[in-house]
């Protein structure tokens, strides 16, 4: 597919990049319907904080005890297949050397004829649950946004390593793209969130071409809605604060709607929050 190309590399990691563990997971439902190899890993002495991320230990059937270390892991499809191919890397934020990591990982996909590269993430936000998860699809590329329609981020502040990643790329001549779902902040409780899942594959499959599987998704989204319309229903302040998002993003989403009709929904909601411009966020796109 012209833009990214018939080998894309997509990431995800979990973390603080990960709100809901709805990029994670999508990069998990990737490799267990598809046939996938490791084919590099990084060696975690050198990228990770074993206070911060630990180790973890475990028994195999016959009682052994085994050691599993950080890590982070590219894998390939075991057959070659027409059309394109979605290559993986999946692991655990980096806790240092993110220059080394992201050169050591971008210098692979360039030895592997890597053509494009997706980065997945999901970040808290203030959107309702009852509607369609919102996908950020962002690049620094010129020819992705013409030929993808995707958008120019004016996020200013700190990052995550996917961020970094994608700069490397970019730099390195791999055109890189960002997929960032809004999750809903007050369901931080009802994690995982399949549906912000569902809505980063179905615009993946959208800009690189490629067949995504979605395995039970669909079902589990509609049992996460339910489950949370259940848990609204018996607390009214929660169920207006949901109508107060949810009319805010009907605004946003009317084909009537003008600049300056959307301009001041906003200013009423963020009345409403108590909240001003300039919040701190996190390594999340911004218009």
């Amino acid at each position: 597919m012209e833009g990214l190309g018939r080998r894309v590399l997509v990431a995800a990691f979990d973390g603080w990049n990960d709100a809901g563990e709805a990029a994670s997971a999508a990069l998990a439902l990737l490799r267990a319907e598809g046939d996938y190899e490791p084919v590099y890993s990084v060696d975690p002495e050198l990228y990770f904080d074993y206070q911060y991320t630990r180790p973890t230990v475990s028994l195999d059937a016959e009682g052994n005890r085994a050691l599993s270390w950080p890590e982070t892991t590219l894998l390939r499809p075991s057959q070659q297949t027409r059309g394109t191919q979605l290559w993986l890397l999946t692991g655990v934020e980096p806790a240092r050397a993110w220059k080394a990591f992201a050169s050591e990982l971008v210098d692979f996909a360039l030895a592997e004829d890597i053509t494009g590269f997706v980065a997945l993430g999901s970040m808290m936000a203030d959107v309702p649950h009852t509607r369609p998860i919102s996908i950020f699809a962002g690049s620094d590329s010129d020819a992705l946004r013409t030929g993808l329609g995707l958008e120019r981020s004016s996020y200013e502040g700190p990052v995550g390593i996917l961020s970094v990643l994608a700069h490397v790329a970019e730099q390195a001549g791999i055109p890189a793209a960002s997929l960032w779902a809004s999750v809903p902040h007050y369901v931080a409780g009802h994690t995982p969130s399949p549906k912000a899942t569902l809505a980063l594959l179905d615009r993946l499959e959208d800009i690189t071409g490629a067949k995504v599987p979605r395995g039970e998704l669909s079902t589990q989204a509609a049992a996460w809605e339910a489950s949370i319309d259940a848990a609204a229903a018996d607390d009214e302040e929660m169920t207006e604060y949901i109508r107060g998002l949810e009319r805010t993003r009907d605004t946003w989403d009317s084909p009537d709607a003008s600049g300056d009709a959307i301009a001041r929904e906003f200013e009423q909601y963020l009345r409403r929050r108590g909240d001003g411009p300039g919040k701190p966020g996190r390594d999340e796109p911004r218009r």
